[in-house]
């Protein structure tokens, strides 16, 4: 154990002494800090905005005046969906997926963008947030500190000394691997800073950690492969080569090749193609707003046979309410049929993805990133969801208003004559039924259990590593 902290210790007074070591290491903390509090501040700043236009449709919605209920259906409410405490680590798809929607009756409105704000802070850098910075960048670090642990020992000579002197190669390599998993840790307090602040703002303990232990099996890999690559290459300017060029292919090549394979295996049908075959199905449920269109014949025969009477004037309830309420029930059922197919394939494309943090490290971290922090597909998948049903719900509870406190008499004249049309106007109370709309992560343990395959895949390779590592210093030679 001595010979292993007096070899780590070694290797530290060398990087410290080091005009390289510390410039790169400056320059990757700068980036890093520059992100990090970029990124919190940008994401702090659109919660609360986020949370103030929720309240603000909200408020707006309720304090609407009497008015004919099917006029509310069309006045519509936004939902915003807040990000989550550790999105100012990984945003995630935040900024691609859009954070509102605009909820109507007889349609469902796709999430709109608003990843603009970023551009303002970073520039032509606006991508970058401090989990891309810790995928891409941080492996550089490491190569950069790393490609010379073995090789530089061995071309100033002082391997042989200590390999004659009795120290064994595993041993030597042993005490490397534990400073270049020292500078690791060091590495990761940025990260932590990011994450105990998202304590702090609300999420979970145990989802921060669990995020920092992505991250920590993530870089070992790399401080693995540098490791091995320098007791395996006998000159430092052949390690750095090779070093480089697998971070082009794993960080760069490999994930792009990937997303190109996923969207071929599982094939998406394009925005034209399945709207023309959407509105092709809604044609066929007819009209919700004429309670005359032939596709409720049955459902007005139905509901004279039912209630004995010969005229739909002489019904209890309001012909065409029924109607509003029949025909957004069919619709609503054909819309989440169609929306339900977009996102199985939207999943089973991410899976297919995902599934390549198997050959690449990078795209195992990035999906456990992701989903630990609360920004990956399957939350933006229940976001829409949970706006649909808000959706869904409010609409209808406008047409039972509609159908049940609304004479039909009045209803087909209000158009023609005013007092028929003031009589039609129900009382502001009715806009009550709106829920409040509030989107929050999944708790901590199912995030993490969505993470778990990418646990698996990060410590595979961790272990694969490791053993290379064992064999390498075994035949560790001067």
């Amino acid at each position: 154990m001595k010979h292993l902290f007096t070899i780590a210790g070694a290797e530290w007074r060398h990087w410290l002494r080091s005009r390289l070591a510390w410039g790169g290491a400056l320059l990757l903390a700068g980036l890093l800090v520059a992100t990090t509090v970029l990124t919190t501040l940008r994401m702090q700043g659109e919660a609360a905005e986020r949370a103030h236009h929720q309240a603000e449709a909200e408020a707006a919605f309720l304090s609407q005046p009497a008015r004919h209920p099917h006029r509310m259906v069309h006045y519509g409410h936004y939902v915003f969906r807040t990000p989550a405490p550790l999105a100012r680590f990984d945003p995630g798809l935040d900024p691609v997926t859009g954070q509102s929607i605009f909820l109507e009756g007889h349609r469902q409105n796709t999430a709109m963008f608003a990843a603009s704000g970023a551009s303002a802070d970073l520039g032509s850098l606006s991508w970058l947030s401090p989990a891309l910075v810790y995928q891409l960048f941080a492996p550089l670090m490491v190569i950069l500190l790393g490609h010379g642990l073995i090789a530089r020992e061995r071309e100033a000579a002082t391997l042989a000394t200590l390999l004659v002197q009795g120290t064994p190669g595993r041993v030597v390599l042993a005490g490397k691997a534990l400073a270049l998993l020292s500078f690791v840790a060091v590495l990761l307090l940025p990260m932590a800073l990011s994450a105990g602040l998202a304590v702090h703002a609300g999420d979970s303990a145990l989802a921060a950690v669990a995020l920092l232990g992505a991250y920590l099996l993530y870089l070992s890999i790399w401080s693995a492969l540098a490791l091995v690559a320098s007791a395996l290459l006998r000159r430092r300017s052949a390690v750095l080569a090779t070093l480089a060029t697998l971070w082009i292919a794993l960080a760069l090549v490999l994930p792009a090749t990937a997303a190109s394979w996923a969207a071929k295996a599982v094939p998406m049908a394009g925005k034209l193609e399945t709207d023309l075959a959407m509105l092709g199905d809604l044609r066929k449920l007819g009209d919700g707003h004429n309670a005359n269109d032939p596709a409720f014949a049955q459902l007005r025969a139905d509901l004279l046979a039912k209630h004995g009477v010969q005229r739909v004037e002489d019904l209890p309830v309001n012909l065409r309410g029924v109607v509003a309420q029949v025909g957004e029930q069919k619709l609503t059922e054909t819309l989440n049929t169609y929306a339900r197919a977009q996102m199985e394939t939207e999943t089973r494309q991410a899976a297919v993805l995902a599934n390549h943090g198997w050959i690449t490290p990078l795209l195992a971290v990035a999906e456990a990133s992701r989903a630990v922090a609360g920004t990956d597909l399957a939350h933006h998948h229940r976001f829409l969801q949970e706006a649909e049903a808000l959706r869904y719900a409010f609409v209808q509870g406008l047409n039972k208003v509609h159908a049940e406190k609304l004479a039909y008499s009045d209803d087909v004249r209000r158009s023609a004559d005013a007092s028929a049309e003031e009589r039609t106007r129900v009382d502001a109370a009715n806009w009550q039924l709106l829920d409040r709309f509030v989107f929050a992560p999944d708790a901590a343990n199912t995030r993490i259990a969505r993470a778990w395959p990418q646990w698996l895949m990060l410590c595979v390779w961790c272990a694969v590593l490791a053993g290379a590592g064992l064999w390498a210093g075994g035949r560790l030679e001067p």
